[in-house]
């Protein structure tokens, strides 16, 4: 992965505040890019944009498609401008200003969608077409499957009848008539996702910014994805889960984490030459420029646990597919676009294979400060400059809220002393960022909880809980101000981070 030194902010596009509940591809969003673009900030890493549902808790790590977008991200502004929608439409109504309720903006995002469904009926349907042409190796199959979960109340494909679960040709062909609306309705707002998104993506690089994006190394059982493809997983012969997911008993959980998630049958994947990966692979990258490729270990060796057990103290160590599947893909992507999330519980296999490729891996500096710091590896002195630096990521505490709540009063004297300042509540946050912006390493990442100084209740995600994440919400007019922008330019200046600030191209971003 060839990249400046630069830098860069975590924000997923939900925490954009809007008028209508959640964040979405519209005004907000491009002028978060401009306060990038004045701030000399390269990198904007989301969250995974795909397809997501309340039988989920709206998880963007738990997907009905690693392939689909998320239409609660299409921008109603975009909509008007587009003449899907007219103004009076709207009507935001109100929505909790500070978090996202998804309960609400549910049902409201998918009535503006109904309308403007309807008028797209009767626009030009040629530019249409042709995405539904490029996309059908996951478009037709996606449609059709979110059609019948919509056709079945929302239930598990497994209790679809027979012929639909095993995905019979004539009982396909059946469905697909009677439900060619809907079918129609879902390649839709796939249409208008991409089209909003690839808009998005084209001003931030005029404006000499990149995406960052993540992708889970799992999928949900119940997905477009095993449906399609159970073959690729492994289950029982009534197609229920037999293996799944989760990593072993740490100094954090003494009966590990059991995730669930169907775990893959890699010599199925490997007859294909990892067709399914690659085409993984491709999709995301219609979504971003950088791929953070998410419990990296995985391709190395992961941790299988029978279905039946309801903990994962009894998993076992599997060997992933490692530098066989790295190879092909290099064979499509030589550039190799990629971050390996390489943290956890790791060994030198894991490390070999990304010596292998020349993958960067993960520093959180929030780490340093919580084991041995003169040997941790997330300590700034042993940073290799092939590598990324964060301040912590959507799962972990602020630095605030982990400096307020989550550390004795030793280990803070501990980042006192190896700051060699005293250091606050008030001042760990952009003492912190100071010090990613000072690393070695090629690209330092913060969230933006962190540039605004923000505590616990800003928090993204609580790992192994179900609910009250994925909900925190960015009031960019208010915090994102020039003084700001400059006292980050001015250190990024400072440490060789800033990318030049002026784009050779810049095109008008829509008005709300």
């Amino acid at each position: 992965m060839d990249i400046p030194r630069s830098s860069g902010v975590i924000l997923h596009i939900s925490s954009l505040y809007t008028p209508y509940g959640i964040g979405d591809f519209g005004p907000a969003a491009y002028a978060f890019a401009d306060f990038l673009q004045q701030t000399g900030i390269y990198f904007w890493q989301t969250l995974p944009l795909n397809y997501t549902d309340a039988g989920r808790g709206y998880s963007p790590y738990s997907c009905l498609s690693a392939f689909a977008g998320n239409p609660l991200f299409i921008s109603p502004d975009q909509l008007v401008k587009e003449k899907l929608l007219k103004p009076e439409d709207l009507h935001p109504g109100y929505f909790e200003k500070h978090f996202v309720e998804f309960d609400k903006v549910f049902p409201y995002k998918t009535e503006l969608l109904e309308k403007a469904f309807l008028t797209f009926q009767q626009q030009d349907q040629k530019p249409f077409e042709s995405f539904c042409t490029q996309q059908a190796y996951w478009l037709d199959d996606f449609s059709l499957f979110v059609a019948l979960k919509k056709h079945f109340n929302d239930c598990w494909w497994l209790e679809w009848p027979a012929p639909l679960r095993d995905r019979e040709a004539k009982a396909l062909e059946d469905i697909a008539v009677e439900l060619r609306n809907e079918i129609y309705k879902e390649k839709f707002l796939q249409y208008v996702f991409f089209r909003q998104l690839d808009e998005l993506r084209a001003y931030c690089k005029q404006s000499n910014i990149r995406f960052i994006g993540d992708m889970p190394f799992y999928v949900s059982h119940d997905s477009s994805d095993v449906w399609v493809h159970p073959n690729y997983f492994k289950l029982t012969t009534d197609k229920r889960p037999d293996k799944v997911c989760g990593v072993p008993p740490d100094l954090f959980s003494d009966t590990g984490q059991l995730w669930g998630m169907p775990v893959y049958e890699w010599e199925e994947l490997k007859k294909d030459q990892y067709s399914w990966w690659v085409n993984r692979i491709k999709q995301t990258l219609n979504m971003c420029d950088y791929i953070r490729l998410d419990h990296f270990r995985a391709f190395s060796a992961f941790w299988e646990v029978d279905a039946s057990e309801s903990t994962a103290v009894n998993g076992k160590w599997m060997k992933g597919p490692g530098s066989d599947f790295f190879k092909i893909v290099k064979e499509h992507y030589d550039d190799m676009p990629f971050i390996a999330e390489d943290l956890g519980d790791i060994d030198q296999p894991v490390w070999n294979l990304m010596d292998e490729f020349h993958l960067p891996g993960m520093k959180i500096l929030q780490f340093a400060f919580m084991e041995f710091t003169p040997e941790s590896i997330h300590s700034p002195h042993h940073h290799v400059p092939h590598g990324v630096v964060y301040t912590g990521t959507h799962d972990n505490n602020t630095v605030r809220g982990w400096y307020d709540n989550e550390i004795d009063e030793e280990k803070k004297q501990r980042v006192s002393v190896y700051f060699d300042k005293e250091i606050t509540a008030n001042t760990a946050s952009i003492e912190f960022i100071r010090m990613a912006i000072a690393s070695v390493s090629q690209v330092a990442i913060w969230p933006v909880q962190d540039m605004l100084g923000l505590g616990e209740e800003a928090i993204m995600n609580r790992p192994s809980t179900l609910h009250g994440n994925w909900r925190w919400r960015l009031h960019a007019h208010d915090v994102l101000t020039e003084e700001l922008s400059k006292n980050i330019t001015k250190r990024l200046a400072l440490f060789n981070r800033l990318v030049a600030k002026e784009a050779s191209l810049r095109v008008p971003h829509p008005q709300p």
